[in-house]
């Protein structure tokens, strides 16, 4: 079975957020990193070369494939910042209270922090962490 390749790493989350070249992207990451640490109560963690995760998660799937991830995320890519997280009762509602996104499954793309309602982001941070545990089996998280 393949390995995953995103695990957490020991790598500085000062060091990559500082290196984002757009200003504004950088300005944002900073922001979510300093939101998602109060409300997740841990520490950043580089996951990979480019995610900034939040605690650790153990999913197992049915096909035997299993892993870690983190329980909340981001990532200040080029396109936009992308936010891992969801999969809560009542998600659909907060996106549509959120101001200007596009999101997916798993993931929250936002062009800019100054696009949503901060307020609502935060609940969304919030309840995607609390949603997410260690079960040790099926997905977990």
């Amino acid at each position: 079975m393949a390995e995953n390749k995103t695990r957490p790493t020991q790598a500085s989350v000062d060091a990559f957020l500082d290196a984002v070249d757009n200003p504004v992207r950088r300005s944002d990451g900073k922001s979510v990193r300093a939101m998602m640490e109060r409300v997740s109560g841990e520490p950043a963690t580089m996951w990979g070369p480019s995610i900034v995760g939040f605690g650790s998660c153990h999913y197992r799937y049915s096909s035997g494939r299993e892993g870690d991830t983190p329980r909340i995320g981001f990532s200040p890519r080029k396109a936009n910042l992308v936010l891992y997280v969801g999969g809560f009762p009542g998600y659909e509602a907060l996106l549509a209270r959120l101001g200007k996104h596009k999101s997916s499954t798993a993931c929250l793309y936002l062009n800019k922090l100054a696009d949503v309602d901060l307020g609502v982001l935060e609940e969304i941070a919030r309840r995607s962490y609390a949603a997410t545990h260690d079960s040790g089996e099926s997905t977990g998280c």
